[in-house]
Parts: structure tokens; C-alpha cells; sequence
């Protein structure tokens, strides 16, 4: 492959992707956006994997310290398993560009994408994406490409495109879109409480942009792309298929028939046994293909409902939500929890109020962040009745935790408002169908429970998509359960209060989508998630408890001036150490002189804020302390009346005293200052 260079203008910012430069034994390119760089390959085996029913694509987003000059801070001194910004990064590029490959590719396909530098103006992650539709683009495999990204934010209620690090900042929205020519491919937002038309005004204008990308995109594979192979589809048993159908097609239409859940699946495995037992008499060692064939009889049959006759396998309306049930308060001693239930999805969360020390530091490209608001979401397998044991979080477990902790982080209160580390734990109990927007809602009454001030209620529901091609129908439904997400076109999530929308995750198994599907979406989700707040959170618990629970740390915030901050922590430490020991208090000092003192009792808390002010005080002229004596010299006694500070009472204001020893509480009166700085008191009383 020759050398070539392409350059554009991207966010008011120099695009330029080169070609045949590097790694030539994979189709790679090297893209520079800004300062920002990132080198993409894509390779792939030229034989299809024998017996799988998946196409096997993967997806690498590999971040490198030295792209920001920092060396990492693990005992290797190297890399490790990629963060959990990496991995939503490879969820999102995989999330936009799998609907283009061919519905029966069966030969491994690898993207990876290496951060090489990072400017914070430029993502890493725009970069990465269009390096990567660069790469399928001029590859042999087959892919209905080029797409484009790009992002959006809402800054003073203007849609800005590419924002920069610090406007980025101050925006209420975070919209990344990917689309191809005619198509919408995927769609993520981050926003605090926008609605709907403004997100639908935002993603046509990325998609108007991603338009000359997608362009730009084309020349360069023209000028330096492969001749696609051919892809050889494996041939269907026409014979096969037509025996099954007319033999078993009224007796699926019936067991499908079945409104509830288990008794659907148990007859579906019963006729499944009948089908593959009678079958394979006439078609023997064909067992994988008689499976195949009766699977898309049933996605036939249920496609087909939805999209002619409006009728779901459930019974349910297009707009209909199913059982919804809601309690709070299950679990003693944990801070919050919430079950939520909707059909015959369940998800119980868990929220654990903890000091601001105990934030989650993170070290990345972005630099050191310290997060005080965590979610974490568990898919353990017997959620869906397998026997599968547990292991480490998978990304699609990363990638809904992210999503639920984005929807809910807008409704957190300021730490200075409440000053805790929030975590919430997500544990899905049962899986029928969108169990990251049950989590949405579980955490927000664990939430509510727990006695977080969160300025609004969040909750979230997804909508399914199903198409006819042919007939150029096509049929939203909210509440997406588990054999419709298994058939559909598309999972549309969305979360948000009755102000607006917080977070949105799409993606499709189909083409991409028209912005008039997205609108029916958007229309359909909005109203079910209302309904949901009204009818399984505000009913069962309308507003945040008054107090945190009573296992939970008390914490009272204390502002003190910075330069008492020395005064307040003492030499080595020992201030601050003897306050926490003789008022058993946790202590937190920040560098702006935040004080946070924390306790199981409330009463630590306020008599180590009391302490806490004589020490950092300046002390007046009338000022009355109580402390006690410490040292006795002939000229009078030192009183200690704040830890690590100390009052000197003359033997002229002792003399009505006629028995004084160390360590008696003596009430004093600050009277000035001696030559020498020191306070002088007068001795009130001595016990």
C-alpha cells in the first residue's frame, strides 16, 4: 500500500489521517486531531470459525500513559487490563459499527485503537472511531460503510459541535452520535435534565456534519482501499425449512401464544423436543440446522405480531408498561435499599454512605479525579436461571453500571450540601428485558432512602424497535422484555425525571435509524418513565428521608481559614490526631480549609467542632474558654484550653486560690497580650 496523507477540518480543529505509513501487515491508519493521536488497525482471519452462531468481533481501546507524559503509578510501572473509561470507549466504537458487517460474517475481526497522545481539547475517542471506519473502509472485509461521529454539547441553550475542554465543562448536555450516510447508528448522552427537543435538534446537527466526514472518508478509500471478498453465505436447507414450517408453525403459534413468561419458555422446550425428535427421523446429523430453522420461525412469528398486528407476545400495548411493584427499607444496618420489579425483571440496590476521604481516586488520561458518586451493577447468572459461576465485571456489567451512575450523577447533591461518598451496588435478581433502566430506578429509591437530598427522582425505561424492510413499516414498543430484545432491531435506553432526560444509551441491529423513529422513541420513553415515577417511586416514597440512617456516619462540614490549617493539624499530626481520639471523630482537612468532622453520634461531631473553633479562633479580650491546667510554674500556670494551645493566668490573678494542681479544669478570661505575645488570662474558677 502507498503513502497518503488526507487532511480536513474537524471542530475548528486540523483532521489528518495517513495511510500506509505504519504497520503494513494490518490495515491500519494514523490519525492527528489537534494533538490529540490515535493509531488504528484492523485485522482480521481469513476463515470463517466452524459451528458458531455469532460474528466474532472485538474491539480494543488501549490507553497509554506516556500519551499525557505521566508514568503509571502500579508497582510495574506499565499498563494493566484496560480502565473503565477504555472499556466504555470500545463498547461505544463497537456499539456503532457492528450493524454493518453482513448478518452471517463468521471470521474473526479485530479493531484495536492505541492512544499514542492526548491533547483535551481533541477526544481520543472521535479520533478513534473515525480511524476506525477509515480502516474497515479501506480493508477487504466486508462492511457497509463509512460512518462518522461526532459530539455536542448544550452551552447557555446553544447546541455547540466538538466543544472544547473547558466550555465542555459547563455544558448541560454530552452528546456523541454516530451515523452513515442516510442512518443513525448510535447515540450516548450525558445531560443534566434537557428535553427532548433540544437532544432531537443536537443530533441533526452532528448528523448534517458527519456528512462531510463520511465524504472525506470515501475519497480516502477510493484512493488507497481493497476490492471487498466475497463473502460465501452458508446455504439453507430449503427442504428442511418448508417441513418444519408447515408441520410446526401453527403449534409454535400457539405455545408463543402464552401470556406468562415461564409457561412460554417451558412449552417453547417441550415443543423444541418434539420438533428436533420427529425432525431428525427424516433429517439425522442435522440437529444445529433444525435449531436454526425453528429459531427464526419464532422470530418470525413474534416480528410479525408486533409489526402487523400490534400485538406483543405479553398482550401488552405498544406503550404499555408491565407490573410494576416497589419497597424500600429491605435490608437492616445498610444505609439505603430499594427492590424494584417490573414484570419479571427485579433488581435490588444498595446504598452506602461513606466520609470524602473514601472517594474512588482515579488515575487516567484525564489526570487524577476523585470521585464521590459510585454505581456498580452485578448480572450474576442465576438472573436468568443459568449456572454459570461468578466472575470479575464483563463490560456489558461496566458498561450499565456507567450508564445508571451518568443517569443519576446531576440529581447528587453538591458535597459541600452533603458531604458523604455515595456508593450504590445494582444486584439484578431477575432478567427479563432492560434491567440497567430497573437499576436506574432501584438506586434512585436506595437513594431516597438513605436520606440523600437528590434534587429530583430519576427513572428509566427502554424502547424496542422491529422493521419491515420490505414493506417500509416499522413498530416502537416501551418495555422491551427479554425474547422481544432477543428478536428486535434495536434497544433505545433512556433515563430522566419529569424536567427532562439525564442519559440515553442506543444501539441497533440493524442499518442505522431515521431521526422520525428516534422522535417516536424519545415520545414513548418519556411518557412511560413518567409513568413509572408516579407509580413506583413517588408512591412508595415521595421524597428523600430528613435524616441518613442511623448506621450511617454523621457528618458535619466546618470551614476554618487557611492559614489556621497548620494550627488545626499541629506538629506531626498530633492536633488533629488527639481531637479525633478524645471526641472519637473522623477528621477530613482540605487544602481550601473544609473542615468535614465524622461520627457515628451527631454529639462527637458538634463537640469537635467546638474544639475545632478554639484552636483556629483568634481570641479577644472578654473571650471565656474552659481548659485544663497543665503546666505550674512560680509566676502563675499555663492552661491548655484547645489541643495544642495554651493561655498563661499570672500569680496575681491566682491569689484568691489556695490549692492548685495539674491537670484541675480551670474557667479563664482572656485579658491581652504580654510583652513577649502570649495570652494572659484571668483564672474564673478552678475545679
Amino acid at each position: 500500500m502507498s503513502y497518503d496523507k488526507f487532511e480536513i477540518e474537524l471542530g475548528s480543529r486540523r483532521l489528518s489521517v495517513e495511510v500506509g505509513k505504519m504497520a503494513r501487515q494490518s490495515d491500519s491508519c494514523f490519525v492527528r486531531w489537534g494533538d490529540t493521536v490515535v493509531f488504528v488497525a484492523v485485522t482480521s482471519s481469513q476463515e470463517s470459525r466452524v459451528g458458531i452462531d455469532f460474528f466474532p468481533l472485538s474491539v480494543d481501546f488501549e490507553e497509554r500513559f506516556y500519551s499525557v507524559g505521566k508514568i503509571p503509578g502500579s508497582f510495574l510501572k506499565r499498563e494493566g487490563k484496560p480502565s473503565e473509561k477504555a472499556v466504555l470507549s470500545a463498547r461505544q466504537i463497537d456499539r456503532a459499527i457492528r450493524p454493518l458487517f453482513p448478518k452471517d460474517i463468521k471470521f474473526d475481526v479485530l479493531v484495536s485503537c492505541v492512544v499514542m497522545a492526548v491533547d483535551e481539547n481533541c477526544s481520543p475517542n472521535v479520533a478513534a472511531l473515525i480511524g476506525v471506519s477509515v480502516c474497515l473502509s479501506i480493508s477487504d472485509i466486508p462492511w457497509n460503510g463509512p460512518i462518522s461521529v461526532g459530539e455536542a454539547g448544550l452551552i447557555n441553550g446553544r447546541t455547540v459541535l466538538f466543544p472544547n475542554a473547558s466550555s465542555g465543562r459547563d455544558s448541560s448536555l454530552k452528546l456523541v452520535v454516530a451515523t452513515n450516510k442516510s442512518k443513525i447508528l448510535m447515540i450516548e448522552v450525558g445531560a443534566d435534565r434537557v428535553s427532548e427537543e433540544k437532544i432531537v435538534s443536537a443530533i441533526e446537527k452532528i448528523f448534517q456534519f458527519n456528512l462531510k466526514i463520511i465524504d472525506f472518508i470515501e475519497n480516502i478509500s477510493k484512493k488507497s482501499g481493497k476490492i471487498k471478498r466475497i463473502l460465501v453465505s452458508d446455504e439453507k436447507d430449503k427442504n428442511l425449512e418448508l417441513h418444519i414450517k408447515q408441520k410446526y408453525e401453527s403449534l409454535l403459534y400457539e405455545v408463543l401464544n402464552f401470556k406468562d413468561k415461564f409457561v412460554r419458555e417451558r412449552e417453547i422446550s417441550k415443543l423444541t423436543e418434539k420438533v428436533l425428535k420427529e425432525s431428525l427421523e427424516d433429517y439425522p446429523d442435522e440437529e444445529k440446522k433444525i435449531r436454526e430453522v425453528l429459531f427464526d420461525l419464532q422470530k418470525n412469528i413474534v416480528r410479525s405480531w408486533i409489526i402487523n398486528e400490534d400485538s406483543r407476545v405479553d398482550g401488552r400495548k405498544m406503550n404499555e408498561v408491565r407490573s410494576l411493584s416497589s419497597e424500600v427499607g429491605l435490608l437492616p444496618r445498610v444505609h439505603g435499599s430499594a427492590l424494584f420489579t417490573r414484570g419479571y425483571t427485579q433488581v435490588l440496590t444498595a446504598a452506602t454512605l461513606g466520609l470524602l476521604s473514601q472517594r474512588q481516586t482515579i488515575d487516567d488520561l484525564t489526570g487524577e479525579e476523585n470521585k464521590r458518586f459510585i454505581h456498580h451493577y452485578n448480572f450474576p447468572s442465576f438472573s436468568v436461571g443459568e449456572t454459570r459461576s461468578s466472575r470479575a465485571p464483563a463490560r456489558r456489567e461496566i458498561g450499565h453500571g456507567a450508564f445508571v451512575e451518568k443517569a443519576l450523577c446531576c440529581v447528587i447533591p453538591d458535597e459541600n450540601d452533603f458531604p458523604y461518598t455515595i456508593r450504590l451496588v445494582s444486584e439484578v435478581l431477575s432478567s427479563d428485558g432492560s434491567t440497567s433502566q430497573a437499576s436506574v430506578c432501584a438506586s434512585t429509591l436506595a437513594l431516597m432512602d438513605a436520606g440523600v437530598p437528590i434534587s429530583e427522582p430519576v427513572a428509566g425505561i427502554s424502547c424496542g424497535l422491529l422493521c419491515d424492510s420490505e414493506k417500509n413499516k416499522w413498530k416502537t414498543f416501551v418495555d422491551i422484555q427479554g425474547i422481544e430484545d432477543f428478536f428486535g432491531d434495536m434497544d433505545f435506553k433512556v433515563a430522566g425525571t419529569k424536567t427532562g432526560i439525564t442519559a440515553i444509551q442506543m444501539d441497533t441491529k440493524v442499518e442505522g435509524i431515521t431521526l422520525e423513529i428516534i422522535k417516536d422513541a424519545l415520545k414513548k420513553t418519556k411518557d412511560a418513565r413518567n409513568y413509572i415515577l408516579e407509580n413506583s417511586i413517588l408512591n412508595v416514597i415521595s421524597s428523600p428521608r430528613p435524616e441518613v440512617s442511623a448506621y450511617a456516619p454523621k457528618v458535619i462540614l466546618f470551614i476554618i481559614e487557611i492559614n489556621k490549617i497548620k494550627d488545626l493539624i499541629g506538629s506531626g499530626g498530633k492536633v488533629v490526631q488527639k481531637i479525633s481520639a478524645d471526641c472519637d471523630v473522623t477528621i477530613d482537612i482540605e487544602q481550601d480549609g473544609r473542615v468535614y468532622i465524622a461520627s457515628g453520634e451527631i454529639d462527637n461531631c458538634i463537640q469537635a467542632v467546638e474544639v475545632i473553633k478554639n484552636i483556629t479562633k483568634d481570641v479577644n479580650v472578654g473571650d471565656i474558654f474552659k481548659g485544663k491546667i497543665v503546666r505550674i510554674i512560680d509566676c502563675g500556670m499555663f492552661v491548655e484550653f484547645a489541643p495544642g494551645r495554651e493561655g498563661f493566668c499570672h500569680i496575681s490573678k491566682l491569689s484568691r486560690f489556695k490549692k492548685i494542681n495539674v491537670g484541675d479544669l480551670a474557667t479563664i478570661e482572656a485579658i491581652g497580650m504580654d510583652e513577649r505575645r502570649r495570652l494572659n488570662f484571668k483564672c474564673l474558677s478552678i475545679k
